[in-house]
């Protein structure tokens, strides 16, 4: 992927995100909508994977059929709210190997805290996709990227449902060798550092707590 910042413009993923930014919208049905969301983002974050050949047979006869190539990606889940993408995409690439963050944000001072981090092996022989719904300040997300390349990634995109300006320019500035897939690029942060329009808290609205 070339491009530093991504939207998928598609009307399904815009029509979905409509839905999940509804104050309205149950618990249950946020969870489901963020499930069906991250199938479709998967989707755009794969659309580069290498492809190989190999022979199968099919009913019919013998031919060169076009497998992914390579080591199986590697799904790193920025704990809590990146478990919601992770379910969906897991759901389109069951075989991934899956990694977990855990970055906490200090309120006081919107930095973030590590409190967890297991990856998997052989990373930078992978393509590491990060999942994060929102990118905010920027500052977790860029924490968790350092972690997976002090861990030995080379190859990663980061994948969110909604981001800031603001989020945008500090990953650009700490990782400019990392693509960001997004559904959306909202206006601004507000002065405690949540998106706007935004959607609210999403490990919040997911897990149904506050």
């Amino acid at each position: 992927m070339t491009q530093h910042l991504t939207i998928v413009d598609h009307p399904l993923v815009q029509h979905k995100l409509s839905l999940m930014r509804e104050k309205e919208t149950s618990t249950a049905g946020f969870r489901q909508l963020l499930r069906e969301i991250s199938l479709l983002l998967a989707y755009e974050v794969t659309r580069e994977l290498p492809l190989t050949t190999k022979v199968i047979e099919t009913p019919l006869c013998e031919m060169d059929a076009p497998v992914l190539a390579g080591r199986k990606l590697a799904l790193v889940s920025i704990l809590r709210a990146g478990n919601g993408l992770l379910d969906g995409m897991l759901d389109l690439i069951p075989s991934a190997r899956v990694g977990f963050v855990g970055l906490y944000r200090d309120e006081e001072t919107l930095k973030p805290v590590q409190y967890y981090c297991k990856l998997p092996g052989d990373l930078g022989k992978r393509l590491v996709i990060a999942v994060d719904p929102m990118l905010a300040t920027g500052n977790s997300s860029a924490a968790a990227i350092d972690l997976m390349k002090e861990a030995g990634a080379t190859d990663i995109r980061f994948l969110c449902l909604l981001a800031a300006p603001e989020g945008v320019a500090r990953m650009k500035e700490a990782h400019p060798d990392v693509p960001i897939v997004t559904a959306a690029l909202d206006e601004k942060l507000n002065e405690k550092g949540y998106i706007v329009p935004g959607l609210g808290d999403a490990g919040d609205r997911m897990f149904g707590t506050k």
